[in-house]
């Protein structure tokens, strides 16, 4: 048989290459197994490719999970996503075990399920954790809770409220200084979001400098944009958008101890959130997967809902004239002084009037971000046995499986929102009251177990941003990048993974009050 196949091979090298084939093939076993699903778990989705598993999870997800789901008994699916076993959650039933279980972890599912975080590992340091050690860990998870719920309480967010404004004013000065008066609201609306958010949840240092605030916000978005279904899949592979990731990390890593340094140098403390990270002893590691954690989870949400929020109201100008005129009263209530201009009014509206009196604003928000939030949320089964997904057991997550459940199930479901493809805040007027129709009908500040701890921080910037936007300018429309006029607006492309800018570039026409 040797010499058929090989005959150039003598015995003892035909036993060497043969050697070598099995370790290879054992390499390759180890590399790409996955465990198998139980009987008990729900049946195998037929939509797969050999050893990758479902990669219409990450090409086309809703679309995927729409079939997956019709295509299931019960609507509760299992699929691969690499090496990852996955069980797909649909349904009111299951989607209680989703958001209430104890042993469904959501760090360790989102950790592994979004391509981890960055490394910014300093060279030579063991005793620093590794980003995607600590991303991934309960410990970080209760490390950044912490932080996050000291950084946006209410004395703090106070405190930060006159600096927010003049960033607004800062930006929208810049807007109505553009002779051309357009703007891609996803671009200057969503730098106006980072630097809110950089100045809440890092350093003012960062925050006050243009040229660093853009190094920035550039190497975030490297590091958001690297990651990629294989990362996902297989993250044991030297890949180049891992190597991205990392360079990213490294960059941001290098801005941020250049500012402690520079602090512990100078003897200047400063008056911010990164100083409060520096009196609690965290090492610049622990510093920088704090601010990555709160700019991802602010910025490709808040960034992006601020932006879409203005498209619609610069679509419909009904909303626009109701959300004009509640401005207008908050801003009368807490000024009286007719001889000033809406924006300076606006400069007297206490931070608990931004928090509570502008419910038309909030609704423009939720229904956008309705909209915009269909991407999928992680858990992970971490606890050493099943957890059933109905009341009889008949389904189970095993041990160790991932489980995700598609938002736009709920967010698209006709039979809780009337047209959910339409944007339509008065869906939660209390007549309406849409979102109530079923459990965790709405889901867009967290359910159950995982509420939003930057919720109180997210509304107070839209409201800010909303309101000196309405301030400023007398009117604004939809338009392309010259100017003319439209009312087409950009499509939602419902596979994508999070909230995300449009494909399709669209453009704010507006006209600066005199």
């Amino acid at each position: 048989m040797a010499s058929l196949f090989l005959p150039n091979l003598d015995a003892k090298t035909f036993a060497v290459s043969l050697g070598v084939l099995a370790v290879l093939s054992s390499g390759l076993y180890y590399l790409f197994s996955r465990p198998p699903f139980p009987k008990n778990a729900p049946g195998l989705t037929p939509e797969a490719f050999p050893i990758i598993g479902s990669l219409q999870f990450f090409t086309e997800r809703w679309d995927f999970f729409q079939r997956a789901m019709a295509n299931a008994h019960g609507g509760n699916f299992s699929f691969y996503a690499g090496q990852h076993p996955v069980i797909g959650v649909a349904g009111e039933e299951a989607r209680k075990v989703f958001f209430e279980s104890k042993s469904l972890a959501f760090s360790e599912g989102y950790a592994a399920m979004l391509g981890g975080s960055p490394n910014v590992k300093k060279k030579g340091d063991n005793n620093n954790l590794l980003a995607e050690d600590v991303a991934g860990g309960s410990d970080f998870g209760a490390y950044f809770n912490k932080r996050l719920i000291n950084m946006v309480k209410g004395p703090q967010l106070k405190k930060g409220l006159p600096l927010m404004l003049q960033d607004a004013r800062a930006s929208l000065d810049r807007l109505a200084a553009n002779p051309t008066g357009v703007t891609d609201p996803f671009d200057s609306i969503y730098r106006l979001v980072f630097q809110f958010t950089m100045r809440t949840v890092a350093c003012n240092e960062i925050a006050d400098d243009p040229k660093l605030l853009e190094q920035c916000l550039q190497h975030f978005e490297r590091v958001e944009q690297s990651a990629t279904p294989w990362q996902v899949m297989y993250p044991w592979m030297p890949l180049w958008s891992k190597v991205q990731r990392t360079r990213g990390g490294a960059q941001l890593y290098m801005i941020f101890k250049a500012v402690v340094d520079a602090r512990r140098k100078s003897g200047i403390r400063g008056d911010d959130a990164l100083q409060y990270l520096i009196d609690q002893g965290d090492d610049i590691t622990h510093m920088l997967m704090f601010v990555l954690g709160a700019l991802f989870a602010g910025q490709l949400n808040s960034g992006i809902n601020a932006a879409w929020v203005l498209t619609y109201l610069a679509n419909n100008h009904y909303w626009l004239d109701r959300v004009r005129e509640e401005i207008s009263s908050v801003a009368e209530r807490y000024c009286s002084d007719s001889a000033l201009p809406l924006k300076d009014k606006l400069m007297h509206v206490p931070i608990e009037a931004w928090e509570s009196e502008f419910p038309l604003a909030d609704m423009c928000l939720k229904d956008s971000i309705r909209l915009q939030a269909l991407g999928c949320a992680f858990r992970k089964n971490v606890s050493d046995h099943d957890v059933p997904l109905n009341k009889a057991g008949t389904e189970v997550v095993p041990p160790n499986a991932y489980v995700a459940f598609a938002v736009g199930e709920v967010h698209y479901d006709p039979n809780i929102y009337e047209k959910p493809d339409e944007w339509d805040p008065s869906r939660y007027m209390p007549e309406r009251a849409e979102d109530k129709k079923a459990t965790y009908g709405w889901m867009g500040w967290g359910v159950a177990r995982h509420p939003c701890l930057g919720m109180r921080f997210a509304k107070l910037e839209m409201n800010v941003i909303l309101a000196f936007f309405v301030a400023y300018f007398d009117d604004f429309t939809l338009s392309d990048a010259q100017g003319n006029k439209t009312t087409r607006l950009p499509a939602t492309d419902k596979n994508h993974h999070t909230a995300h800018k449009p494909a399709e570039k669209v453009y704010i026409k507006y006209q600066a009050k005199a």
